[in-house]
């Protein structure tokens, strides 16, 4: 069996809707942060590679560029003709409107690019924005709100520097659910202090608010952060491949089957990660996940509320 054999995939969703593979290609569009421009804070969240902030260092090539260079790099490896223009640098709903605008209605000008994946804070989730995702979304593309919620804990978030809390969360979701927007959650799992019971306490209090995608990170441990010097002073234990991929499992059994997981884990740039190790083995931990749930004998849906247990 294949992994979205166990569960309800992007990629797997997005062929049968389509009848075709589309994929992301990742955008920087040049995008700040509150949590680093001196609005809410400075230097972003303790795990942010603070180098990478530099303005002299940070000049994205124009959105159409980044668009054409992933769209050759994706369609040799997969073959893939459509697209989904996916703003993933910091925080892609911090700028005027007319500004998002400009450069949401850059991509969307590409024939082959079918939707937006737009990813932003919770706290960073105007109406005006929220309007203009629902008016691109009711001229039928396909749309992703994508919230970096990462934890449902308070404490956890202010121990990063997150600078918002789950309210916040609950917010922005709620705000773009009554508009019909699809809106993707990500939580990074191994937070300093927390264990498994809190991931999945935290996707506990998502699946409360209601939402449509999930999207799971394992903290990274990277050079230029403030975790990486908590982590040279053994303040902070990254969790072992094991407790990730058993985490990993129990979520998915959680999950209602009509949840679509965009992401199940994430790697770093080698030369900038430090712990821990497994996180540059992608494959080893998506087969160790298919694995797991193949040995439970379950899959998603297995134990969430909608489906009686056995």
């Amino acid at each position: 069996m294949t992994l979205c054999e166990y569960v309800n995939t992007f990629g797997q969703m997005m062929l049968n809707r389509y009848h075709e593979r589309v994929h992301k290609l990742a955008i920087d569009a040049g995008f700040t942060c509150p949590n680093r421009d001196g609005t809410l804070g400075r230097g972003g969240c303790t795990f942010c590679n603070n180098v990478s902030f530099s303005p002299n260092g940070r000049q994205p090539d124009p959105v159409n560029a980044q668009l054409e260079s992933g769209r050759r790099v994706l369609a040799k490896r997969t073959g893939a003709k459509k697209f989904l223009a996916y703003f993933q640098a910091y925080t892609n709903t911090y700028d005027d409107v007319a500004v998002l605008k400009q450069r949401y209605d850059t991509a969307l000008s590409q024939p082959d690019v079918i939707g937006l994946a737009i990813g932003t804070r919770p706290d960073c989730a105007p109406e005006k924005v929220l309007d203009l995702l629902q008016d691109y979304h009711d001229q039928g593309y396909e749309i992703w709100l994508e919230l970096g919620l990462q934890s449902a804990f308070d404490h956890s978030l202010q121990r990063v520097n997150r600078g918002h809390g789950f309210a916040e969360y609950q917010t922005a979701v709620r705000a773009a659910r009554q508009r019909g927007l699809p809106v993707c959650t990500h939580l990074i799992l191994g937070l300093p202090g927390e264990d498994p019971e809190h991931a999945r306490l935290s996707l506990h209090r998502v699946l409360e608010e209601g939402v449509d995608g999930l999207k799971l990170h394992p903290l990274h441990v990277v050079k230029g952060t403030l975790l990486a010097n908590q982590w040279r002073r053994d303040e902070y234990r990254p969790w072992s491949l094991q407790t990730y991929i058993g985490t990993v499992a129990d979520l998915v059994e959680m999950t209602p089957v009509e949840i679509v997981y965009h992401r199940l884990t994430g790697t770093a740039a080698s030369h900038i990660l430090l712990a821990p190790e497994w996180c540059n083995w992608k494959w080893k931990v998506l087969n160790g996940i298919e694995q797991e749930l193949a040995r439970r004998g379950t899959r998603q849906g297995q134990h969430s509320p909608q489906v009686a247990l056995p």
